[in-house]
């Protein structure tokens, strides 16, 4: 989880009031009576709530502002669906829902666009799995699925995955201390392209210069296309490890061919 202070433009975050079990509890009783002002304070006391869920999220890659919003709309909700009689905390109640409305929100408004009707049949088959697990103790099978909801068995794993986030290939996936490794690693390069001449003779040069090791993982990685995790495998070393010679050689050529 990420640690940081969520700063909210126009909102001083240090001066926000906790509510006291106690407090909250009176709030709650007279707000279920009618008085809106409780529903308010209710609010107000407990946006330090809505804060601290920001923290899960990277505040590089969402607007703080607009997840604040969304948050307390879901705390609103919370508020005007909980029931004293349980003897639950609000905090208990209102996280999952304040969560979910981020999730929602950013979902909806991720860049990536995805069809409704896809995204419709994802829920539908959500939701007919979990009917089945409650009805018959195990998971339906994805023939079970397509034959109860009259689609193709090749749409489910499609329709599931458009309820995913999509990950920026520059996202880091793994960090033993040293260099970070990039999702943009995982991939092989299999596109081809044009190069200057000249540079793919000094590049031909500065390759005759480096190390051996370091030139066999350079051809692998962008010559041959290889992940860096299919080279640690045949080299019998960490990812890290062709990880730092990769950028080293990299490192090494572009000193070379200056």
């Amino acid at each position: 989880m990420s640690k940081y202070k969520v700063d909210i433009t126009n909102l001083d975050t240090s001066s926000i009031k906790v509510l006291k079990s106690a407090e909250m509890i009176e709030l709650f009783k007279r707000y279920q009576s009618g008085d809106l002002s409780a529903k308010e304070e209710l609010i107000n006391g407990n946006l330090k709530l809505v804060l601290s869920i920001l923290k899960r999220f990277n505040k590089d890659k969402y607007n703080m502002d607009d997840l604040f919003q969304v948050g307390v709309i879901g705390l609103i909700k919370a508020i005007d669906n909980f029931d004293l009689s349980y003897n639950l905390k609000l905090s208990t109640y209102a996280c999952p829902l304040i969560v979910g409305e981020i999730k929602r929100y950013i979902r909806d408004n991720n860049s990536l666009r995805v069809s409704r009707s896809i995204k419709d049949m994802a829920y539908q088959i959500l939701k007919f799995k979990d009917d089945y697990i409650k009805s018959n103790g195990v998971e339906p099978t994805n023939q079970t699925i397509a034959e109860a909801l009259n689609i193709e068995e090749y749409q489910i794993p499609f329709a599931l995955d458009s309820l995913k986030e999509p990950m920026s290939i520059f996202e880091p996936i793994y960090n033993d201390g040293g260099d970070t490794i990039y999702l943009l690693d995982q991939i092989a390069d299999k596109k081809e392209s044009s190069h200057d001449k000249d540079m793919l003779i000094s590049l031909r040069k500065a390759l005759n210069k480096i190390k051996e090791r370091e030139r066999d993982i350079l051809m692998e990685r962008f010559i041959i296309g290889k992940t860096q995790m299919e080279i640690a495998t045949s080299l019998g070393i960490s990812q890290a490890q062709v990880s730092r010679i990769e950028k080293n050689a990299i490192n090494n050529i572009k000193r070379l061919i200056k």
